[in-house]
């Protein structure tokens, strides 16, 4: 039950502290995790827009989701290379939600290109809607 509770706490943190002015590490930590998930899901969201509108042609759909999954891998190794001088500290949660937050949010803009392709754009790999 206390490892539940150290788990669930953070998280409660969020919801109960201001994230506009967080006062301690906790709650700093809590609310770029709030943020990171909310941008987290409009990423999967976007994607499986993405991969919808591929229904028809399962090769260019199955190259999204090897590019979706190493881009996930490459996130990860980039967030922690980036945060890698607070290793240890109390502040690495926040450095690498942050960098996973800003990055994610990148990938969404990126997809979200795919959505608005013009007509014979070649580079485009999404049909027109």
């Amino acid at each position: 039950m206390f490892l539940l509770l150290l788990i669930l706490e953070p998280l409660s943190v969020a919801y109960a502290s201001d994230c506009a002015s967080p006062n301690t590490q906790t709650e700093m930590n809590a609310c770029a995790d709030a943020a990171y998930r909310k941008t987290d899901a409009e990423l999967n969201h976007l994607y499986q827009q993405v991969k919808g509108q591929l229904k028809h042609n399962q090769d260019t759909a199955n190259l999204l989701v090897t590019a979706q999954k190493r881009w996930v891998g490459f996130r990860d190794a980039e967030c922690a290379f980036r945060s890698s001088a607070g290793a240890g500290g109390s502040i690495y949660p926040l450095l690498v939600t942050q960098c996973r937050d800003k990055l994610t949010s990148e990938r969404i803009e990126g997809l979200h290109t795919y959505l608005h392709c013009r007509e014979g754009d070649m580079s485009c790999p999404v049909p027109i809607k």
